[in-house]
């Protein structure tokens, strides 16, 4: 229990990664302070409140993103801040730069602004993706290896529609700027789409991506699918925390597949699962090339099987009623 005596503070608290990171806190002997919208919101904070410790060391605080300020009592006092609180939605519905970029760019300051005024927070790891990483305007060729030195490019983000990439780029940029300029030990977590099982009661967007394709979807799209589990990604947070050397950034990827190859897996499992059997348009800008995973490796991380994942997110699915099979 490396954790013990030691205070420190998650920031999105009730999200997807963010409840899988709190629980393997507390089970290491961690106090988290955690922020939430609304600490009084049963259907945000009952499953963190369930987690065995919570009792004892899990405070939730209220914070909002684009409240300059109000992270300022949650860091206070930590040893590490996770920052794992961001919108996650592949589409902007109306308005990109308010729906997706300002949240995540302003959000990421304002956590980053809070923690530079504590002088006990000895590191902060940043919830970056993927998504600011391959878009660099380099050609993305089935040879060509993407790796942590690549930065996704904003203006090809722009010209190509991706604005949740873009959030994810100047977020992740604005952060390292600042870390710099503070002399911040900032870390960033990169994952890939995540899966693996829910442990807060709605669902999140990468896992609802699957759902739709194992629901009756008419097709797949003919793309790849780049995965890595919730449970790696949760203890790759706390790796970088525990690993005095950890630095930078860390592309967390566990398999990269055809979406028809998923779908066959899937279909291994759940033979009674009607699955489309046509590809179709959609998410043309997951073409094949590959990722190392050299850096990740210094983490320790033994990274779940995509059979696995699958299998524990489709049970999660059930259990939580989203899925009826």
């Amino acid at each position: 229990m490396s954790g013990e005596g030691k205070v420190v503070c998650v920031t999105g608290g009730s999200g997807y990664i963010a409840s899988w990171l709190i629980k393997f806190l507390l089970q290491r002997g961690y106090t988290v302070k955690a922020t939430v919208r609304d600490p009084n919101d049963p259907k945000k904070t009952a499953h963190l409140l369930a987690l065995e410790g919570a009792k004892e060391r899990l405070r939730l605080l209220k914070a909002d993103l684009l409240e300059e300020g109000s992270f300022d009592a949650a860091v206070y006092g930590c040893e590490a801040v996770f920052h794992t609180a961001s919108p996650v939605s592949l589409q902007a519905n109306a308005d990109p730069q308010v729906e997706l970029v300002d949240p995540a760019v302003k959000g990421t300051l304002n956590v980053l602004r809070s923690c530079a005024k504590g002088p006990s927070i000895k590191r902060v790891i940043v919830t970056s993706s993927f998504a600011a990483v391959p878009y660099s305007g380099n050609n993305l060729a089935p040879d060509v290896i993407v790796d942590e030195t690549w930065f996704s490019n904003p203006a090809v983000c722009v010209e190509r529609k991706l604005w949740y990439q873009l959030g994810k780029t100047l977020a992740e940029q604005a952060a390292w700027e600042f870390a710099k300029d503070n002399r911040m030990d900032l870390v960033t977590i990169n994952p890939v789409f995540v899966v693996g099982p829910l442990l807060q009661p709605t669902i999140n967007h990468s896992v609802e991506m699957l759902l739709n394709l194992i629901n009756g979807a008419p097709e797949y799209p003919d793309a790849y699918y780049r995965s890595v589990d919730v449970r790696d990604v949760a203890h790759a947070h706390i790796q970088a925390l525990e690993i005095p050397s950890a630095s930078g950034r860390y592309c967390l990827i566990e398999r990269d597949l055809h979406f028809s190859e998923v779908l066959k897996i899937v279909h291994q499992h759940y033979p009674t699962l009607q699955l489309p059997e046509k590809s179709g348009p959609g998410l043309n800008y997951l073409t094949k090339y590959g990722i190392s995973k050299e850096k990740a490796k210094t983490l320790g991380i033994d990274f779940i099987p995509l059979e696995v994942s699958l299998k524990d997110t489709i049970e999660s699915l059930k259990e939580n009623g989203f899925l009826s099979i």
